[in-house]
């Protein structure tokens, strides 16, 4: 019996983006139109917005929190949540949480150690990118991180929250993204993570600079092989 995936949503695009890696790649596993079964929840982003504005991570914690319950409510096994920024709350409520969780930093790690990445570049919003999200959990590797430098983190975040949430992807962000990734690949980066759940809608494989890791497919991957594994 596959196990139950929960998402915890936050915005639509990277939200959709899972769920619909999930789905495809599921039957990949599992035959013709086959995936395990999927539940999302999500609070709407406006609120999440209002609680990054004010640094409130405990308030955000509390939506996640909440999502959770629902979600393990009808029957959600593990939980996993397609946003990057968001888990700056995840210590903030873990031991409350009713399931377990996949963590999307801990999974992209993962994948950057397998592929033997030795420093990355991480674009996301500015609280990802200036946030212990990455931070924390390279602490513990061997592996470096860049970001990039304080006005293209404006405007990058600019972008994810004025264009990319909103379904926006213009040639102009996107050769934009791509400068920066050249620029810090010219700092000695050999791989760049996608930290927004919405980025791989604008940024591919073929046209980055460099290697993507890739967190919203890397964690639908994950929670995959999570849901599929025969074992308890």
């Amino acid at each position: 019996m596959n196990k139950h995936i929960g998402i915890v949503g936050c915005s639509a695009e990277g939200a959709a983006l899972c769920y619909r890696t999930i789905c495809v790649e599921g039957a990949k596993l599992l035959g013709g139109y086959a995936h395990p079964e999927v539940t999302m929840h999500t609070f709407s982003l406006s609120q999440y917005t209002e609680y990054f504005k004010a640094g409130d991570w405990e308030g955000v914690a509390s939506l996640m929190l909440s999502s959770t319950e629902k979600l393990a409510s009808v029957g959600a096994d593990f939980a996993i949540c397609p946003d990057n920024t968001i888990h700056q709350a995840f210590d903030l409520f873990i031991k409350k949480s009713p399931i377990p969780w996949l963590h999307i930093a801990e999974e992209v790690i993962a994948e950057a150690k397998r592929r033997q990445y030795k420093r990355l570049a991480i674009l996301g919003t500015r609280f990802l990118m200036e946030g212990p999200v990455y931070a924390a959990k390279l602490s513990d590797t061997d592996i470096e991180y860049m970001i990039p430098q304080p006005e293209d983190r404006e405007k990058i975040s600019g972008i994810i929250f004025n264009e990319l949430v909103n379904g926006i992807f213009s040639a102009e962000a996107r050769d934009y993204f791509n400068s920066v990734t050249d620029g810090l690949k010219k700092q000695g980066c050999d791989a760049v993570v996608l930290g927004c759940t919405e980025i791989p809608l604008l940024i591919t494989a073929e046209t980055s600079p460099l290697p993507v890791l890739d967190s919203t497919r890397i964690l639908a991957r994950a929670a995959l092989a999570r849901a599929v594994k025969t074992n308890p």
